[in-house]
């Protein structure tokens, strides 16, 4: 499995090469009336992916390791109980009175 993201990551690595060779021209962003960004295209374009990628990376990899810390708390109180020979009485059956029509 290790060979496998190795592959993707060169790939992905390859294809954003190319795609900054190709677009590697400077364009103009106007920022406000007075101030004007030059860069590059690939820059600009790889840096806005970024902005949005990297913050719901973060908040996947917060959710995961909260649920994580969050399983292993819950299978620690389960060992403790099942190691301690605790075994919780199953709750008493209730039974109704049967309906019995009114004249």
């Amino acid at each position: 499995m290790q060979i496998v993201r190795t592959v993707l990551w060169v790939l992905l690595a390859v294809v954003l090469v190319l795609f900054a060779i190709n677009n590697w021209q400077t364009v103009e962003v106007r920022i406000w009336n007075s101030l004007i960004l030059e860069t590059r295209l690939a820059a600009l374009t790889i840096a806005a992916f970024l902005l949005g990628l990297v913050p719901m990376w973060l908040l996947h990899r917060t959710v995961r390791w909260r649920l994580n810390r969050r399983i292993a708390t819950l299978e620690g109180s389960v060992g403790a109980v099942a190691s301690a020979g605790v075994i919780a009485a199953p709750p008493p059956a209730v039974t109704a009175a049967p309906l019995t029509p009114q004249p």
